[in-house]
């Protein structure tokens, strides 16, 4: 059984930065590839950023390239998720998730299939 905890989120003026962390307790963390998730007010759950198992390979969405970057440290069972140039659209709950199956990381950020573990969530609020 794996455990995650996201924390960081928070309001924040367009423009600014936030770093969410995702803790993970419970199984070992490199088992799993990890990915952010979002959902707005009205909109679906959509994939943010996702990575491997041992930080290779990354996907981003179109919307938050450039923006936004994920990483993680396995010695320290964390995942991040920096947020550059944050704008008013990014207000969201942010999630972060894990899935063990072997599916390229863009696969589990399109369609969300496989995920085993979701976090809780945590609010980032982008308002002037």
């Amino acid at each position: 059984q794996l455990q995650l905890g996201e924390s960081g989120g928070g309001l924040v003026q367009p423009g600014g930065s936030l770093k969410l962390s995702c803790a993970a307790s419970g199984l070992g963390l490199d088992y799993y590839k990890i990915g952010w998730f979002r959902q707005a007010p009205g909109k679906e759950r959509e994939g943010v950023s996702c990575i491997d198992n041992n930080g290779a390979s990354t996907y981003t969405a179109d919307s938050v390239k450039g923006r936004f970057t994920i990483s993680r440290d396995n010695t320290k069972n964390k995942v991040y998720l920096q947020m550059d140039s944050l704008k008013p659209e990014d207000t969201a709950v942010y999630y972060c998730a894990a899935t063990s199956i072997l599916h390229p990381v863009q696969a589990m950020c399109a369609t969300q299939l496989g995920i085993n573990y979701w976090g809780q969530g945590t609010q980032v609020t982008v308002s002037s």
